[in-house]
């Protein structure tokens, strides 16, 4: 396969959320705001390009026994390393990612792409599956992001977009909101792949 090809496969075909229907748990919660899922996002991206880069790198010397053991501690790593650098310059928004970034570590989506993509392949095709899950899985978080963060609380990104007579509707930036709004993507996301298919 082309490297172009394993990139653009995490923007539509393998989109995590809403094609492999992984790592819906943080999903579900740092998308109250754009901010948070741009956040989570990018730390996503780091950790999973880094972690399937070095697993494609180590592929031949880990033994079959305990790979799965070798590729938790190879992406933990690589998590210790975005949890400090949040720590350190992104305060807020670590402080409100709270725990869902060191539970990075245990993300399907991370150890399904070091199983079934990076073990098997070099380390230019590891970076680009790593690369287009990464940014698939941060644009669904962004779009969902601002549409519960649009209808929740009339802003998006911190910036007023409803008018002042606006009523916020609350329920959006609730966990059954994020429920509700993720199953509606997820419907049109079917839709979209049916259509896409059959032409």
């Amino acid at each position: 396969m082309s490297i172009a090809k394993e990139f653009t496969r995490g923007l539509w075909k393998d989109i995590p959320p809403f094609r492999l229907v992984l790592g819906l748990c943080p999903t579900l919660f740092v998308t109250k705001s754009a901010e948070n899922s741009i956040g989570m996002g990018i730390a996503v991206v780091f950790v999973l390009v880094c972690s399937n880069m070095l697993v494609s790198m180590l592929r031949k010397a880990i033994p079959s026994r305990v790979r799965i053991a070798s590729f938790i501690v190879i992406i933990a790593t690589f998590v210790v390393i975005v949890e400090l650098l949040m720590q350190a310059y992104f305060y807020p928004l670590y402080d409100k990612l709270g725990i869902f970034i060191p539970l990075i570590v245990v993300n399907c989506i991370l150890l399904g792409r070091a199983e079934a993509f990076a073990s098997k392949h070099g380390i230019i095709e590891s970076a680009a599956d790593g690369l287009g899950i990464g940014i698939g899985y941060t644009i669904s978080l962004l779009v969902l992001g601002s549409i519960r963060e649009l209808f929740g609380n009339g802003t998006i990104l911190g910036f007023h977009i409803m008018g002042p007579s606006f009523e916020p509707f609350k329920f959006m930036v609730e966990a059954p909101g994020a429920f509700v709004c993720l199953g509606l993507m997820l419907g049109v996301m079917n839709i979209l792949g049916r259509r896409t298919a059959s032409s």
